[in-house]
């Protein structure tokens, strides 16, 4: 009997490789029956706004309507494509929450996230959500990689994809 995945978790943080994410989980929804739903993901970190001394509430309630904004069009995207799709907005420690506690709240069976888009430096100092979300996730964790007909992305940066 092949696997069916029916609560689909997709983080998204405006990336590229979110939107990658994205585009990939709802065509794995459709495959998935009827049944199958997509959930859809932003955390703000707010970690970020505790070393600004200015910090006021305003700050927060801007990235908040960005991502907003961003869920309301791929969820959109999403329902026209005839999947069931929701959305919600989490603070706090995103690797945590991507890898336990909403997939945990949602029944959450696969969490597809994009590849990191940190370079090595960055992982080393800051460490990838992506790498914490496949190591510490409580379901299946499919991360990827390639666009929609499998094939590898460029990087943002512009430079070759190594092979």
């Amino acid at each position: 009997m092949a696997q069916q995945y029916k609560h689909i978790l997709v983080p998204i943080d405006g990336s590229h490789e979110a939107e990658l994410a994205f585009k990939k989980a709802v065509a794995v929804t459709q495959r998935n029956g009827a049944d199958a739903e997509l959930h859809l993901l932003h955390v703000v970190d707010t970690r970020a706004f505790q070393n600004i001394s200015s910090f006021d509430t305003t700050m927060v309630e801007q990235v908040t309507e960005t991502a907003k904004k961003t869920l309301d069009k791929y969820a959109a995207e999403a329902k026209e494509a005839g999947v069931k799709c929701e959305y919600s907005i989490e603070y706090g420690a995103p690797k945590s929450i991507i890898a336990q506690d909403v997939p945990k709240e949602q029944g959450t069976d696969l969490i597809m996230i994009g590849a990191t888009g940190l370079n090595a430096v960055e992982r080393l100092l800051i460490g990838s959500v992506t790498e914490y979300v496949t190591r510490a996730a409580i379901c299946d964790v499919l991360v990827v990689r390639t666009d929609l007909e499998n094939k590898p992305v460029t990087p943002a940066d512009g430079s070759k994809e190594s092979k």
